[in-house]
């Protein structure tokens, strides 16, 4: 069971974020902060797998919660309206696992959640373009065959699960190490994540 505290300063909002994510079999909302404060001494209180908040809160923002609760052993994500460059750098460098916006579609908030508690940090593809300034070169197939290969899938298994032989993988792979300038698929794929290309 994923147990999360939310931290949320427009009530209504609150309790729809709450309400949506108990309904996930897997989630169980355990606090529910109106400001950053409140959320870093519920996490204290609760101890939480996930910490979702929002930005722009009184007494503590997001950013400051998230600094505070660094090092917690509670992962933040971070939802708000605002897409800004500064605060999307502000809450990699405090350690946020997650940016998303709240206009992104509600399943996809729940699904964010369990990537981050499965390692990966999520973050709104249009703040990581603006802020590295970097288009992701791989075209989709690329990154199918990346995808599969940090899911684990040897080469064998790729070619079975895209329909094609084995030769085409490792050409597939070659160009994609090309592509990200590094030399095995160790590095390609952490290259991918520092980039938070992972969708």
């Amino acid at each position: 069971m994923i147990r999360i505290v939310i931290a949320e300063d427009q009530r209504m909002l609150l309790g729809a974020l709450a309400s949506l994510l108990d309904l996930e079999e897997d989630m169980q909302v355990v606090g529910r902060a109106s400001n950053g404060e409140e959320a870093v001494q519920l996490v204290h209180l609760h101890q939480p797998d996930i910490c979702v908040m929002d930005i722009e809160m009184p007494v503590k923002n997001g950013l400051e919660a998230a600094e505070a609760l660094k090092g917690s052993g509670c992962k933040v994500m971070i939802l708000t309206t605002f897409a800004r460059t500064g605060y999307f750098e502000r809450a990699v460098k405090a350690g946020a696992h997650g940016y998303m916006l709240k206009d992104s579609p509600s399943e996809e908030l729940a699904n964010s959640i369990r990537s981050i508690m499965a390692g990966r940090r999520i973050y709104a593809s249009e703040l990581v373009d603006d802020a590295y300034g970097e288009e992701n070169p791989l075209t989709e197939r690329e990154k199918e065959v990346l995808g599969l290969i940090a899911d684990g899938k040897n080469t064998k298994e790729i070619a079975s699960q895209l329909y094609i032989t084995t030769g085409t993988v490792r050409n597939y792979i070659s160009v994609i190490l090309d592509k990200l300038h590094v030399s095995n698929r160790i590095e390609a794929i952490m290259r991918f994540k520092e980039k938070g290309w992972f969708k």
